[in-house]
């Protein structure tokens, strides 16, 4: 069978692949804190008919061989850590990240997991937590009674509050954010979560804006960082190469049929 069957096909395999991609990255332009992905493409091995540098003469080399290549696979597929657009919702329990950081949870099997996911919720216990019920970590507990409204967390981190009959805020917490020598290699477990990995290395922990954290910005959301004209210009490109290498199939299925009609 000839070489550019399969070599073609793998041209398809892999195109499937980055639609798949585009389209989850295109299903998640609302979701809050999200962080596109990049499919990485690597060339497969290659039939190498002659090598380089093979002698043609007793005083000369050949100066290029010859090697034909087997198609296209997918060698990674990269979460890109670009900071997404703010929005200011006014809500009293949203926090955004401006510039590098994540915040810590703590999940229901006393394991933790990070996000940038900042829209958290105040519980009946006066606790911070996200839309599934982990308490971020470290905890801030709000006093019995404290007034909703007075509820403020400064570009440091430090949560502050004010109670009935009193005119002075009082100290509740300090946030902290955790950051990773390579992001890119922690693991995503969906409910916009992260899991370390060996490959991201271990949480760094410090006070935002400090030691190279961004700031809180309390009342505010980071979204998705999904540009959707790019995405849809990928689509496109992605589409016409998926179309080309179907072209190949057919064009080599056509040659196969000349050379098996060739005894009529």
């Amino acid at each position: 069978m000839m070489r550019s069957l399969w070599t073609a096909a793998s041209g398809m395999v892999g195109q499937q692949f980055n639609i798949d991609t585009i389209a989850n990255n295109l299903s998640n332009v609302n979701t809050t804190g999200f962080k596109k992905n990049r499919p990485d493409f690597e060339d497969l091995l290659y039939h190498t008919v002659r090598m380089a540098g093979t002698p043609a003469t007793e005083e000369t080399l050949v100066p290029v061989g010859v090697q034909v290549g087997h198609g296209v696979k997918v060698g990674a597929t990269q979460k890109i850590h670009t900071q997404g657009s703010l929005q200011n919702t006014g809500n009293v329990g949203d926090i955004a990240i401006q510039g590098e950081g994540f915040f810590r949870v703590l999940l229901y099997d006393g394991s933790f997991a990070y996000t940038r996911d900042g829209s958290f919720k105040i519980d009946s216990n006066g606790q911070f937590v996200d839309s599934n019920g982990y308490r971020l970590i470290p905890e801030v507990v709000l006093p019995e009674g404290f007034i909703r409204e007075s509820v403020n967390i400064s570009q440091d981190g430090r949560v502050t509050t004010r109670l009935p009959g009193l005119d002075d805020p009082i100290d509740v917490g300090q946030l902290e954010l955790y950051r990773f020598v390579n992001p890119a290699g922690l693991q995503a477990i969906g409910d916009n979560l992260y899991r370390v990995s060996s490959a991201s290395g271990d949480p760094i922990g410090a006070q935002p804006g400090f030691d190279g954290m961004g700031q809180t910005l309390h009342k505010f959301l980071e979204l998705s960082n999904v540009e959707v004209v790019q995405e849809m210009v990928n689509m496109i490109v992605a589409q016409r190469a998926y179309e080309m290498n179907s072209k190949a199939i057919q064009t080599s299925d056509s040659m196969l049929g000349i050379a098996a009609a060739l005894k009529r």
